[in-house]
């Protein structure tokens, strides 16, 4: 049985609650991962913040936008309303931009400890929907996390 400890990073990127999604969202693209655990001052797990959180952010800070044919008269005042809508989305997008992690982090994180099996971890990630999970220890300190891509790498590596 190849155990959740085997293959967890234990090297966690982590974000702290005083962070800008835009400085979150620097840190998810310069490590290239998909989200990571939220800590405060004391360095203990607040919550987490994955893409999915800031993509829906972006959406809410973002109006539709109305794509449809315009009548000839329309026309005249459509590059009028397209600047506006433009206008609305880029200060929609920097007003998200300030909003802090704290503000959009899943506060309830679902964790696993390092003793149990990836395929337990595997079962969990699949059943709540999540892709990654902070592996825990007794005392409920944050000792690593496992991702579905982790899972993977250890099963590859145990068949090789």
């Amino acid at each position: 049985m190849i155990s959740v400890q085997d293959a967890m990073q234990k090297d966690v990127i982590t974000l702290r609650r005083v962070d800008k999604i835009e400085e979150a969202a620097k840190i998810l693209r310069e490590k290239n991962i998909s989200g990571a655990p939220v800590v405060d001052e004391d360095n203990k797990m607040i919550g987490i913040v994955s893409e999915g959180d800031i993509m829906r952010l972006l959406e809410f800070h973002s109006p539709n936008l109305n794509l449809i044919l315009p009548s000839p008269l329309d026309l005249i005042e459509l590059p009028i309303r397209m600047k506006a809508e433009y206008d609305e989305i880029s200060a929609g997008l920097k007003k998200a931009s300030l909003v802090l992690t704290q503000e959009i982090m899943t506060k309830k994180v679902i964790t696993i400890s390092p003793e149990k099996s990836i395929s337990d971890a595997a079962e969990l990630m699949d059943s709540r929907k999540v892709k990654r999970l902070p592996v825990v220890d007794e005392k409920g300190d944050m000792v690593g996390i496992i991702t579905r891509g982790d899972i993977i790498g250890a099963l590859v590596k145990s068949n090789e």
